[in-house]
């Protein structure tokens, strides 16, 4: 596929919404089958869409990595060596070196390909429980930082069988801020939502009683667990705006989770 085709497939997947890894050779030293710029799509399913960046000898190290890069968002360098010059650099395949990773190149050429894996994956949603001052705010502010945003009350939720709200799976945050209108429903369907950060604009006595109150009407109160409230790191915040900022500060320290290397 030509260079031109891969941008428009990468085009056309993000616009669906669908993850993949799209792989690039950077450098080429000998004999290889791709060449430094060939490029491949990988999607999640581990399947090669389109592109090229090798044949069965770097295939599998190339997927591993695709693979890693989409379960933890970080792009990856591998290195494909042959065995003899893996054991001078004195390094083993699978091991790690100033941000590269190496594998044991099986080709025939002998040759060797340093390969970037990096991982596009869709914007992650974020749904706004209430139209109070703070979530209009947090609304405003969180697509500047990536986030997809979904206003609504309950009505804009999807029903799934048995009545209980859930989010579509990529909705991954959840923050409620009806501060006052509704907040038991609300805050009920953002626990029961699957969504993985769930926030409660509101103070840690108001938490406390609702709850009190949720577990008597037999929501689980394991569901609790992962709830953050009141929502938002600690920085001092008075303003709407500066409870949103704290909130969004919260939301990308966790959604970066996993992503950050050691220095």
């Amino acid at each position: 596929m030509a260079g031109s085709d891969i941008l428009d497939l990468v085009a056309a997947l993000q616009r669906a919404g669908e993850p993949f890894a799209l792989a690039t050779v950077v450098r080429t030293v000998a004999a290889t089958a791709a060449k430094a710029g060939a490029k491949a799509v990988i999607r999640a399913d581990g399947t090669i869409s389109e592109g090229w960046i090798g044949g069965g000898c770097a295939r599998g190290a190339v997927l591993k990595a695709a693979r890693e890069a989409l379960a933890d968002g970080a792009p990856r360098l591998v290195q494909l060596r042959p065995g003899d010059l893996l054991d001078a650099q004195g390094v083993a395949p699978g091991a790690g070196r100033d941000g590269a990773s190496f594998a044991r190149s099986m080709c025939p050429s002998r040759g060797s390909m340093d390969i970037f894996i990096e991982p596009v994956l869709p914007r992650p949603l974020l749904a706004v429980f209430g139209a109070s001052p703070v979530g209009e705010a947090l609304a405003a502010l969180a697509p500047r930082f990536g986030f997809e945003v979904a206003v609504s009350g309950l009505d804009a939720v999807p029903e799934r069988p048995g009545g209980a709200a859930r989010l579509p799976p990529v909705h991954r945050f959840a923050v409620v801020a009806t501060q006052g209108q509704g907040d038991a429903a609300a805050l009920r369907a953002a626990l029961e939502s699957g969504a993985e950060y769930v926030a409660f604009v509101g103070s840690r006595a108001k938490t406390a009683a609702l709850r009190a109150r949720l577990i008597d009407d037999d929501l689980a109160a394991a569901a609790f667990e992962r709830l953050r409230a009141p929502a938002g790191l600690d920085i001092g915040a008075i303003t709407p705006e500066e409870i949103a900022l704290s909130i969004l500060a919260e939301m990308v320290a966790h959604r970066r989770r996993g992503q950050r290397r050691p220095g």
